[in-house]
Parts: C-alpha cells; sequence; structure tokens
C-alpha cells in the first residue's frame, strides 16, 4: 500500500520542523545518512539538532569522491544502522534518498528525507532507480515518512543540481507523449488525471524558468513543488512511467556506460535535459509527416530480425546483455502477424500520434529552457562525442519494455 509523506515542509525552519516531528512521533532512535557535501550544507545542522533534543542518533557520512546508487552504499548503509530498528533520515539529493529509501524499506524501517537540493523528481516516489549488476533499474521501496526542505539551503545548492532538476522536469513533456503513445500503440496502463497533473508540474517550472536560473527562492520553491508533484504522480501510478520515457532511457544507457568506465556518472537531470532536446527532435520530426508518407514508410518497412536486434544489443550493452535482452523479450519476440497488427494501429491512428506530437515543444525551445535554467541543452557540454551521444540514443530504449517514440520511429524505419 503507498502512502503520501504524513508531513511535508518547505520553508527556513526545517531542522526545526524536524525535531518537532520526530518528538511528536516517538521518533527515539534516528540514523542519519549523508556525503561530506551534504553533511556541511544541512546534515551537521540536522545532527547537533537531534542529539541537543536529546535523540538517540547514529549516522553515516559517505567520505568517497562519487556516491552511486549501488549496491556497495547500500550495504555499507545496513551495515552501518546496526540492528536495532532505526528511522532513517536522507539528508541529500536523489542518489543518497535512494540509497536510504532501499535501505530502510529492506530492514522494515521508516525514512525522512531531508534534501539539499531541487535535483530530482524522486524524493516523494517510491520507486529506488538503483545500479544492480552493472543495470540501472527501479526498484519498488516506498516514499518517505516525511519530507522537511530548507529552502535557503536549496537556493543556495550549486547551480547545476539546480539546474539539473528543471532538466528532469523539463524531461516529462516527452515522457507524457511516450506514455500516451504506449497507451494507443501497445496498450499500456495509462492514467490521463495523472498525466495531466505531471503537465501542469512541468508548466509550473517553465513559468519560473529565469528565476530558476538565478536562484531566486521562491523560483526554487515552485520547482521543489513541482518535482514533489511528480514523485507524487509515480507514487499515486505505482510505478514511473507518468515520468520516464525515452529521454530516461537514454540518460540510464548514458550513466551506466560512465559507471562501467569508471567516469563521473554526471546529474541524472543534466543527462535527461539533453536527452529531452533529442527526443522532441524525434517528435519534430513525427510532426512533419503526412499519413500519405507515413502509409508509404510503413509498407517499406521491415522489422528487425530478432537475430540482429541481439547483436546491437550485446553490442551497446557487453556483459550487460543478457539481462537487457530479457527485459526486451516482448519486442523481440513479436510474431510477423504482431508487427502487421501494430502497423495498421499507427496508420489508423496517426490523427491521434500527430496530435500527441503537437503537444511536445520543438527540439529548439526545449534547448532554450534547459539553457534559460543555466543548463546544459547539447551532449558535447555533457562531454560525449558524438559517437557516446548516438550510441545511447539508438541502444537506451532496449532497457525497457516500453512504446516510446523511439520504438514508433523504429518501427517506421526514419
Amino acid at each position: 500500500m503507498t502512502y503520501r509523506p504524513k508531513a511535508v515542509t518547505i520553508d527556513d525552519r526545517a531542522v526545526e520542523h524536524l525535531v518537532d516531528f520526530c518528538r511528536a512521533n516517538a521518533l527515539d532512535k534516528l540514523f542519519l545518512v549523508a556525503d561530506t557535501n551534504t553533511y556541511e550544507a544541512q546534515g551537521r545542522a540536522v545532527a547537533d539538532a537531534l542529539r541537543s533534543a536529546g535523540f538517540d542518533l547514529k549516522q553515516l557520512v559517505f567520505t568517497n569522491e562519487e556516491v552511486i546508487a549501488d549496491a556497495a552504499h547500500v550495504f555499507d548503509v545496513l551495515i552501518a544502522a546496526g540492528g536495532e530498528p532505526r528511522t532513517y533520515v536522507a539528508v541529500g539529493s536523489g542518489t543518497l534518498t535512494d540509497i536510504t529509501r532501499f535501505a530502510s524499506h529492506r530492514s522494515h524501517s521508516q525514512f525522512i528525507s531531508v534534501p539539499t537540493a531541487p535535483s530530482v523528481d524522486g524524493f516523494a516516489s517510491i520507486g529506488a532507480p538503483l545500479i544492480i549488476h552493472g543495470v540501472k533499474i527501479s526498484v519498488y521501496c516506498q516514499a518517505p515518512y516525511a519530507i522537511f526542505a530548507d529552502i535557503n539551503t536549496l537556493a543556495h545548492a550549486p547551480q547545476t543540481m539546480i539546474a539539473a532538476g528543471f532538466g528532469d522536469m523539463l524531461g516529462k513533456l516527452t515522457s507524457i507523449a511516450d506514455w500516451r503513445l504506449g497507451r494507443l500503440l501497445w496498450n499500456e496502463p495509462y492514467d490521463e488525471a495523472i498525466a495531466q497533473r505531471t503537465l501542469d508540474a512541468v508548466q509550473i517550472c517553465v513559468d519560473n524558468v529565469d528565476g530558476i536560473g538565478q536562484d531566486e527562492p521562491q523560483a526554487i520553491s515552485r520547482l521543489f513543488d513541482a518535482l514533489l508533484e511528480s514523485g507524487y504522480c509515480m507514487l499515486d501510478f505505482g510505478e514511473s512511467r507518468p515520468a520516464s520515457g525515452a529521454e530516461h532511457h537514454t540518460s540510464h544507457y548514458w550513466e551506466m556506460k560512465l559507471l562501467r568506465e569508471g567516469r563521473p556518472a554526471i546529474l541524472h537531470g543534466a543527462k535527461v535535459g539533453v536527452a529531452t532536446v533529442m527526443v522532441a527532435a524525434l517528435y519534430d520530426q513525427v510532426r512533419a509527416l503526412s499519413r500519405e508518407e507515413i502509409s508509404d514508410l510503413l509498407e517499406a518497412a521491415t522489422w528487425p530480425a530478432r537475430d540482429a536486434e541481439v547483436a546491437r544489443i550485446r553490442a551497446a550493452y557487453d556483459e550487460l546483455a543478457d539481462g537487457v535482452i530479457a527485459d526486451h523479450k516482448a519486442f523481440l519476440d513479436i510474431t510477423p502477424e504482431e508487427v502487421e497488427a501494430l502497423k495498421r494501429r499507427i496508420l489508423e491512428n496517426w490523427d491521434a500520434i500527430q496530435a500527441i506530437a503537437a503537444q511536445v515543444p520543438p527540439a529548439a525551445t526545449v534547448a532554450e529552457l534547459l539553457q534559460r535554467a543555466g543548463g546544459p541543452a547539447t551532449a558535447a557540454e555533457l562531454g560525449f562525442d558524438d559517437a557516446e551521444r548516438d550510441l545511447g540514443f539508438d541502444s537506451g530504449h532496449y532497457l525497457r519494455n516500453r512504446f516510446t517514440v523511439r520504438k514508433l520511429v523504429k518501427v517506421l524505419g526514419v
């Protein structure tokens, strides 16, 4: 059973609210998780306040340069927490929250989120995106028991992290379009009310883009509200479809590649924002195609042979390929009859597909919004060369059994 956090505050009294909440709910034993940066930004104040108030507090502060949401860091948290029941307190952004979310859930404990940057939309969600055996997967866990965000800490977060939060939200423009395509063409589960809530949250960010780019507290507060709402949408739907489409699949591939090569993973939202520009460009192409052109393309298109697709997956994912192949079974094992039925569905619903594509801003507009928020808009700004850029875009869609615009253009042979 999912639930909303019991308390959520965004103001300049986060630590005070946290202490009052713990006292009111008899949370006597606590376990704080942070890294060296987030401990200095907020964790030390949290720890001092809780200890001064008489709480039994243990803590783990990661000192390594880059904290990854993987098995090693989860194991470190579980070891440091000990065997007695404690309420976990995650002081940090997305990665630390996800590590704590998973560890607390698996140890049958609650966790409280104290965000230090408005960098991702996962604070309020139930899923923890983790790297397991090198593959990025979302693991069902739990929402936080409460969220206490200090607006001054959020507004003074590094601009790159603030821009990453904006990029993560902007990705919903294409993820919702992909979700609608999946409902229309692949019979995927869908909820229109949740889709609209997500788009309304994105619009709040777009309306405040310049203030976000200038670190204005009011605009940052609205960005964080939108990030929370996106998390609530995932929480209410029970999975990540409202917030994750082809743009996230591309980002996940890039992240996995970077980690395999021992390179810095780059902020999630920064990768998502750049990938959103690329996915929006596909929707630009879709909008430009007439029904007659689509009919010709579908008639000429051939579905890739299974062996050829498996070879592409193995070339792109190397030792991780077997797991990806298993997850992609529905597309790899599609029959010729199913392919023809899919083609007919595309042609019959082309007006509806065009309407979905029309709701995605042009790629140039998406890029401009990212730049106004202070974030990167091209793969080169992330440090990727053209080959790495294209590899992520061409191979990321294998990660999820979902029908996105990336799958649509593959069917069309564009």
